[in-house]
């Protein structure tokens, strides 16, 4: 037991950012970052790895750069820990969203601490007492409060807050007494990956014991590979990694799928073994269906994303729209750029062609404005998904709603002929026009039907009539009014269809 304890080490915090959209998550990553890395060090960053490191005090911090809420918690389906604190952010001029409670939930069932975040303090209209409120209401009792979460107020525009924000980190990493052992096997997590057209499957891991070197056999419950090389989050290669560090390796026979543990073997022959899984491949295409454009109510989508976490993140998010009324088909989910052959899929098909981080080339951007093909670019999941639902939306058929008008109440009869009458009627409410409809109502009971063929005023022909005043109408229908009836005026109106 003593010599156990002699292989632990302390390790940096592992930090996941979570919150509302809009409201700040990813302008905080952005602060810090540039608070600690100069643009210098960080140019080399074109691939959105998934995580990065900072020093403060001599100590360093991992931060996680999820996609959302939906690939956190895709992670975490995994039986994956990959995060040792989280950071709640809430957006100084707005407060508690639909959103923010859904972190609340994610962090409280992954059992680990909580910094609460205030962003945007800058703003005129920022109210960070009255977020503690709301805040309180959701069980979260900042230390302000009399409550233990530690709460810190930041501006990622002015830098404000995020010293303060990173010794709270160390401080709460501290406490939890974070620590690895580099004596046993390298094992961590899978937190992203993709492939890389002309290296191969490209996958970030943090480990959360051990120390990884080039020439290690590495598996995970679906893939395996010997690690070839291996860099750190800036792009620069090294020989090892340890515990906490996002390491990037080249290595997998396929692409590993995010969230999934990964583990060091013997041999090669001893990682397969433990594949419980089909090996995942993001290379190919992946047809889901055999789309019949001709179908009607099914809108037909291509998903291309930068990275596999997106990917899954992003299928997450479009499984929770409703499809009672229009069925969503993703035929081809990718990570890539958008190309020429998605184009002529999605003309066939008749999909729309969307896109999260990624580029269209430049062939496949003149066929589509050829053919007419949409494509649609997106950085942020929650306006893709809003994007797809307003797209489903204009496949739904228009609805014919009543709209209620007003009420007029008859005084007298003019005329009547076999289907029409000249009636004279005083408007109760609202208003009657011309070529509305009326439903006859005599002691509290509907008694008929019919339309406004005409309205007189005063003798003279008019368009419409406000409450208060009266006039003569020329009615048609089944039923013969009386006097003393109540005409309730409506019209029908046609409606967007929603979901």
């Amino acid at each position: 037991m003593e010599k156990k304890q002699k292989n632990l080490i302390s390790r940096p915090p592992v930090v996941v950012i979570l919150g509302h959209v809009d409201h700040g998550k990813s302008s905080l990553l952005e602060a810090i970052k540039d608070f600690k890395i100069t643009s210098k060090e960080s140019g080399g960053i074109t691939q959105h790895i998934g995580a990065y490191e900072i020093e403060e005090k001599g100590k360093k911090i991992t931060f996680i750069d999820t996609p959302g809420h939906e690939a956190f918690s895709a992670m975490r389906l995994r039986g994956a820990k990959i995060a040792d604190i989280a950071i709640l952010v809430v957006a100084g001029d707005e407060g508690i969203k639909p959103q923010t409670k859904e972190a609340i939930k994610i962090i409280k069932k992954a059992n680990i601490p909580m910094i609460v975040v205030i962003n945007k303090i800058d703003k005129p209209e920022a109210n960070a007492e009255k977020i503690k409120r709301e805040l309180a209401e959701q069980k979260i009792f900042v230390e302000s409060m009399g409550g233990k979460t530690p709460c810190i107020e930041t501006s990622a525009k002015t830098k404000k807050g995020i010293p303060e924000l990173l010794e709270m980190i160390l401080i709460v990493s501290e406490i939890e007494n974070l620590q690895a052992d580099l004596e046993k096997r390298a094992e961590g997590t899978v937190v992203e990956s993709y492939l890389d057209e002309k290296r191969g499957p490209i996958a970030t891991l943090i480990l959360e014991n051990g120390i990884l070197k080039k020439g290690d056999i590495v598996g995970t419950s679906s893939v395996v590979g010997r690690v070839k090389t291996i860099q750190d989050f800036q792009g620069k290669p090294v020989e090892k990694a340890f515990p906490s560090m996002p390491a990037v390796i080249l290595g997998f026979e396929k692409v590993p799928r995010v969230g999934e543990k990964f583990n060091v073997f013997n041999s090669l022959e001893e990682a397969k073994k433990e594949l419980k899984e089909p090996t995942t491949t993001v290379s190919k295409s992946q047809l889901i269906i055999n789309p019949n454009p001709k179908e009607k109510n099914v809108f037909n989508l291509i998903l291309k994303t930068d990275v596999f976490g997106s990917l899954e993140a992003i299928e997450e998010v479009l499984k929770n729209i409703p499809q009672e009324k229009v069925i969503l088909k993703i035929i081809r989910k990718e990570v890539g750029e958008i190309n020429e052959s998605d184009v002529e899929l999605a003309k066939t098909t008749n999909a729309v062609i969307i896109g999260f981080r990624v580029k269209t080339n430049q062939i496949a951007q003149k066929i589509s404005l050829r053919e007419k093909v949409k494509i649609l670019n997106f950085e942020i999941i929650y306006e893709l998904a809003q994007s797809v639902r307003q797209l489903m939306e204009k496949n739904v058929k228009e609805e014919v709603v009543k709209k209620s008008l007003g009420k007029a109440k008859v005084l007298m009869i003019f005329r009547t002929e076999k289907k029409r009458q000249i009636i004279g009627a005083k408007i109760l409410l609202g208003k009657i026009i011309k070529s509305a409809f009326l439903e006859i109502f005599r002691n509290e009971e509907k008694v008929g039907s019919g339309k406004i063929l005409m309205l007189k005023r005063d003798q003279n022909e008019v368009g419409l009539v406000e409450k208060g005043k009266e006039c003569g109408i020329l009615y048609e229908g089944d039923v013969k009014i009386e006097e003393g009836d109540i005409l309730e005026i409506y019209i029908n109106e046609k409606v967007r269809g929603e979901l």
